[in-house]
């Protein structure tokens, strides 16, 4: 019996000790989470057995050190949750690993080569159907301009010029200021704002498009338009200007742009200009994609744009402690896990993202060292009474 009873000591320990030192080979693992070998004791009724593992303890609660790699596609899950991946077969697994990169075919992966999961973006702020992340990586169109934004100080300072106004004569006009607007096939125009101080607290505003004015046809489109201050030097609200029309000789649509100048100002000193911006953009070309703080992957183009393509599903499961751990630092769902719940990170339970960081290993070195001596000890005390035993069998049998 006492053979028996040592060896099953013998037998949990090298189950302990496989756990140990599976723990401190993957301590410098990214996303891995330390296990723990739990005995029980064995009994025959009320004749004692032994021992045996009775269960394995992960240690998923506990999160790693944040460790910090500025790659845009690297994140972290700072509290509960895993990150969502599908195999080629449609398995669904869960890592804590934040390693991703866009493939050949456009599609987000994690490390292993597993499609990242997410919800896709959709209108008024609500999440799409979650599947795969696949990115744009052609080149998106060009968007004509239709909106000027325009907020500066118009000088209080400013005399009137002496001379009618043309755009040719610097004299005829106060201050000139450019803006770059885009025709629907992403060439560059030039819209000029010519100002000139006509009255007190009044500013005319003429126009030219390519450096050359303009005229009002069939249809009025107004070269000018005059802003009337208050005698505090701030312009009433008022709609934006009416819409100035040309058409590019290149061959694009007419282009049409309204002008708000809501914010300017007429103060006295020095002319400033502190928004000038308008709304459209050239065609543009897939440059890089990145991952926000939100979960948001935000795919980049050579014309200085950004889109949301969707956001990273997080899982949280009742009892995270019964995943069944893979290969590749994941998990696989189980009866006793229950069922995952999906949402975008920092909602509900979820964690939120850490982003250009990774989570380390949770191993703590030093207690495994420990423990793996203890092993060693309880190791050779099961040895030894294994060792007298059989002492005292031989005495036992050469007595006979």
């Amino acid at each position: 019996m006492s053979f028996d009873i040592a060896l099953s000591g013998i037998k949990a320990i090298n189950n302990q000790l496989e756990a140990v030192s599976n723990n401190i080979a993957n301590s410098g693992t990214y996303g891995f989470k330390s296990s723990r070998a739990n005995f029980a004791s064995l009994y025959a009724g009320t004749s004692a057995n032994g021992v045996e593992v009775g269960s394995m303890t992960q240690n998923i609660g506990m999160n790693g050190a944040m460790q910090t790699t500025g790659r845009s596609m690297d994140a972290a899950i700072t509290g509960r949750g895993f990150f969502v991946t599908r195999d080629q077969t449609g398995v669904m697994t869960y890592t804590r690993v934040g390693i991703f990169n866009v493939n050949k075919d456009g599609y987000v992966v994690d490390s292993a080569g597993r499609n990242v999961q997410g919800f896709g973006a959709a209108n008024g702020g609500a999440s799409g159907v979650m599947g795969d992340i696949r990115v744009p990586t052609g080149q998106i169109p060009a968007v004509a301009s239709t909106k000027l934004s325009y907020e500066g100080n118009l000088s209080a300072d400013w005399k009137t010029p002496l001379t009618a106004f043309d755009s040719k004569d610097s004299t005829s006009y106060n201050m000139a200021k450019q803006s770059v607007v885009y025709d629907s096939l992403g060439d560059k125009h030039t819209l000029t704002q010519y100002f000139v101080k006509t009255n007190t607290n009044e500013v005319t505003v003429y126009y030219a498009f390519d450096g050359a004015a303009i005229k009002a046809g069939s249809t009025p489109a107004p070269d000018q338009q005059t802003l009337t201050f208050n005698n505090v030097g701030q312009l009433p609200p008022v709609p934006p200007s009416p819409a100035l029309s040309f058409t590019p000789a290149n061959g694009a649509a007419a282009l049409t742009v309204s002008i708000d100048y809501s914010g300017t100002t007429q103060f006295a000193g020095e002319a400033t200009t502190t928004t000038n911006n308008t709304d459209g953009y050239a065609s543009g070309v897939f440059v890089g994609v990145e991952v926000a703080p939100d979960g948001s992957v935000i795919a980049k183009y050579s014309n200085e744009q950004q889109q949301a393509i969707g956001t990273i599903a997080i899982a949280t499961f009742p009892n995270e402690g019964a995943l069944s751990s893979l290969s590749n630092t994941s998990w696989a769902a189980t009866v006793e896990s229950g069922t995952p719940l999906y949402d975008a990170p920092g909602k509900g339970l979820n964690g939120k993202l850490s982003t250009g960081t990774l989570e380390g290993s949770n191993v703590d070195i030093t207690s495994e060292l420990v423990g793996l001596m203890t092993s060693q000890r309880n190791y050779q005390a099961n040895s030894k009474v294994i060792s007298t035993e059989n002492q005292m069998m031989q005495a036992l049998m050469q007595a006979m």
